[in-house]
């Protein structure tokens, strides 16, 4: 008998054709819904006996689909008997199962003779294939193959009628939920004469989200004896929808010749509830494996380890996602926590992470709940360096279990994300160094009710930040004070402060970033205040700066004294007015730029002042730092300038051809006041086979105004560059992607109203970072700079000889980077002014 059947969406549960004769007996069955097309069925039925032919459906409580047959013809063998006389007894309904139906096949016995977990994938002889169906659509199908004498069965892949060019399929029943541990075994063999029998693989088919990417795939051939067979294991972890497994293959050729079969399968560890016990929990330093995290099966990609790059001693396993991997596919993976029980007291997530390249992405800590709700507890985005950071991430107590989970987000194909020595204690976090605001105060606290308040661009007043300054969205999180006069009248305070920090005896520098929003917003001053003793001024300013982030940094020196920071705003009676911070970071060596009258980096201690910005509208890409030392992945030059070692760091821009190109990467200076003459100053090296681009931008009002395009060759060169302005603005530097090659910067300058020429244009004002004699401190930085360069000309000349600088003439995570690179830190670096060829001319 030849028919076409239409089995669609969730209400088709299967299709059997049973045969009615002394006995009744099923001859055909197809499970399933197959999709909106009409199917090819080749039933055929071998009896000497008067029968019928019954068509049995089973329709599933769902809201939509069905069944339909259509075309049904009989082969000539079939005649019309003459004996009308029906069957008298046909097939009912099938009994009530014992059990919900979300409970049948769900790993755990819940019937007296556990005939809910009967039929459910596992194979046997005695069972048969123990549930699994034909799904197929094409010319080729999956058979039960059974010898009683051997007592051995398998499915085989053999020829069907059907007319789709698919492959053959066949599917479990609705299965699981499943936890984290569950796996599936099974033997198989692709056997035969041909060099090449044809593929197999393992697929799942969830029953909320559709088909799902291949678990495990073998292609080719196992051996050419029949009993070439061969096990696998695949990990079917974590699942909460109901699914099914399907076995698909495909045989370059139906023949006796060759063979696709399968046997033994076996489920293992698949209840919900099971859990394996790890020694250590959640602290886990992955060189044994997971400890007690588990990889989330519903998301696109997988975290995976990677020796040689670890935290503890750099020879042993860290965990990773390589965006850079052709083989990666999707947007985000996730590494999800065992259960935890809930508790009275609140926990702490340390660990040690890496996101590292130009187009790296997002690493997310999350807590779920026990309604599968998801919160953020602390995130990063775009590029941190190619060093390990220390993190905290407070975990508030909850009041039923919950898990925790990291997530690594795909922004590009350029970079990667990892983790390595996780530790999960009890109790709060103790003083985290970096503070981005998101999902968390970090212990900062308010000195009055209502004055501190932690806001997003969502939740802000009409007067907060549109975007805060770590994502440069209005999800991301910052820390406001609206001082209009009705809520922080003239003269009265608001003051954030820290925990208490343990003092040390190094030199530290604060960084951080404020918005001061509004006409007459009020003063923000930021105190170092130890336990005993009187508070030291860092940083004051009480300028209404516009609607922009601008970065505040000032040197701790404790002296072995506990101290706590204090951000200090003063009202002043403005209207509309707030003064909020973001991007609190601590590093472990002083301001690079504290002392001069512009700024200078060397890139040793991190990106000083410079950033990145997130705001995917004017770039997708980020500049990143490293050293030769540390980097193994992107043609880089073998040594900075500053040491002139490969420990020394720099900043770089890679092209690839895993990234379009013509993308690029803007790396931008502070806000910078209005100049008659400012001299721009840094090095540059692209390698012969870069067709990377360099421009430098003068950025005010929204508008880029071009100072420089480098086009040079070579090794580290040096640029210097006039800027005049008559409005505040920015420096950019915009790295523009090619097909190969790397540009990269070093030892970036400026001197703010000194020109290159060593002439102050512009008079000198004392920094808001100040706040003792500015004038004073401003004067000797001049006559320092003039005998600095005087001793730089000699040093350059006796040292290197090197080829003078090209001259050009022209008339915003952002949170800063870790800066504990180096244990010891050089400055070889000396400033040369700009040089002329014998002709006048500048040299090029």
């Amino acid at each position: 008998m030849v028919m076409y059947t239409h089995q669609f969406g969730p209400r088709s549960g299967g299709l059997t054709v049973l045969v009615a004769d002394k006995y009744v007996y099923p001859v055909w069955e197809r499970g399933g819904s197959l999709g909106d097309l009409w199917v090819k069925a080749e039933v055929e039925i071998v009896t000497n006996v008067t029968f019928q032919i019954l068509i049995m459906a089973a329709i599933r409580n769902f809201a939509y689909g069905g069944i339909a047959i259509d075309s049904i013809v009989l082969s000539p063998e079939c005649r019309l008997s003459s004996n009308n006389t029906s069957v008298e007894t046909f097939p009912g309904p099938p009994k009530n199962p014992c059990a919900e139906p979300d409970k049948l096949c769900d790993f755990h016995i819940d019937c007296e003779g556990a005939e809910d977990e009967a039929k459910c994938g596992d194979f046997s002889y005695s069972q048969g294939s123990s549930g699994w169906t034909d799904t197929s659509l094409g010319g080729q199908g999956w058979v039960l193959y059974q010898n009683s004498t051997a007592q051995e069965e398998f499915l085989y892949v053999a020829k069907a009628p059907g007319q789709q060019l698919t492959e053959a399929q066949t599917r479990t029943p609705l299965l699981g939920p499943t936890g984290p541990n569950c796996s599936m075994s099974f033997d198989y063999a692709l056997t035969g004469k041909p060099s090449y029998i044809g593929d197999l693989s393992v697929r799942v088919i969830d029953s909320s989200m559709g088909t799902g990417p291949k678990l495990w795939e073998f292609n080719g051939k196992t051996g050419p004896e029949a009993e070439n067979w061969q096990h696998a294991d695949i990990l079917i972890g974590f699942r909460k929808n109901r699914f099914q497994l399907a076995f698909e293959a495909h045989a370059k050729k139906l023949c006796q010749c060759s063979k696709i079969k399968v046997k033994n399968v076996q489920f293992s560890d698949c209840h919900v509830d099971y859990y394996p016990w790890s020694p250590t929990g959640l602290s886990c330093n992955f060189e044994e494996g997971l400890c007690g995290w588990y990889q989330d099966s519903s998301d696109n990609f997988d975290w995976t380890m990677l020796s040689g790059m670890d935290h503890t001693i750099s020879v042993g396993r860290s965990l990773v996602v390589d965006m850079r991997s052709p083989y990666l596919h999707g947007l985000f993976g996730r590494l999800i926590s065992f259960p935890q029980s809930p508790g009275p007291k609140d926990y702490c997530l340390y660990f040690f992470y890496k996101v590292y390249g130009p187009n790296a992405g997002t690493l997310n800590v999350k807590l779920i709940d026990n309604k599968g709700f998801e919160m953020v507890l602390w995130t990063h985005s775009g590029a941190r360096g190619n060093v390990w950071h220390e993190a905290q991430c407070p975990v508030p107590h909850q009041i039923s279990k919950f898990h925790l989970m990291f997530e690594a987000v795909r922004s590009g194909y350029d970079g990667l994300i990892a983790i390595d020595d996780v530790a999960f204690l009890e109790g709060p976090c103790t003083n985290p160094r970096m503070c981005s605001f998101e999902g968390q105060q970090c212990g900062y606290t308010s000195s009055s009710k209502d004055q501190w308040l932690h806001r997003s661009g969502y939740t802000s007043t009409s007067n907060g930040p549109k975007f805060d300054h770590t994502l440069e969205t209005e999800q991301g999180f910052y820390m406001v004070v609206n001082t209009g006069a009705s809520i922080l009248p003239s003269g009265s305070t608001a003051v954030l402060t820290s925990s208490v920090r343990q003092g040390t005896t190094r030199t530290e520098c604060l960084n951080f970033w404020y918005h001061m929003g509004g006409v007459n917003p009020g003063s923000l001053t930021v105190y170092m205040k130890p336990v005993k003793g009187e508070r030291v001024k860092l940083f004051t300013n009480n300028l209404n700066q516009g609607d922009v982030w601008r970065h505040g940094y000032g040197n701790i020196s404790s002296s072995l004294e506990d101290w706590q920071l204090e951000f200090e705003v003063v009202g002043a009676g403005g209207k509309d007015t707030c003064i909020a911070i973001d991007d609190i970071f601590l590093s472990h060596y002083p301001c690079e730029n504290q002392d001069s009258p512009g700024s200078k980096c060397s890139m040793e201690r991190g990106m000083c002042s410079w950033s990145n910005t997130q705001n995917m509208t004017i770039d997708k890409l980020d500049w990143e730092l490293t050293s030769a030392e540390m980097e193994r992945h992107y043609p880089i030059p073998l040594d900075d300038h500053t040491l002139g070692t490969e420990k020394g760091h720099f900043l770089f821009f890679p092209s690839s051809n895993r990234t379009e190109v013509s993308q690029n990467a803007l790396l931008l200076s502070p806000h910078l006041p209005p100049t008659k003459g400012t001299c721009l100053k840094f090095w540059v090296y692209k390698s012969q086979s870069s067709d990377c681009q360099l421009k430098v931008w003068r950025l005010s009002e929204g508008r880029f105004n071009p100072l420089a395009e480098t086009e040079l060759v070579g090794l580290w060169k040096r640029f210097d560059i006039d800027i005049t302005s008559t409005e505040k603005y920015q420096i950019v530097f915009e790295g523009v992607k090619g097909t190969a090659g790397v540009v990269a910067l070093d030892d970036i300058e400026y001197t703010i109203g000194i020109n290159c020429a060593n002439k102050v244009t512009d008079p000198i004002k004392p920094s808001p970072n100040r706040n003792n004699a500015g004038g004073i401190a401003a004067s000797v930085i001049v006559v320092l700079l003039l005998i600095g360069t005087l001793v730089g000309l000699l040093v350059f000349y006796l040292r290197t000889r090197q080829t003078s600088p090209s001259s050009f003439v022209a008339g915003f995570t952002n949170e800063s980077y870790d800066t504990d690179l180096t244990s010891s830190l050089q400055q070889d670096h000396v400033t040369v002014p700009q040089t002329q060829n014998p002709d006048g001319s500048w040299f090029q």
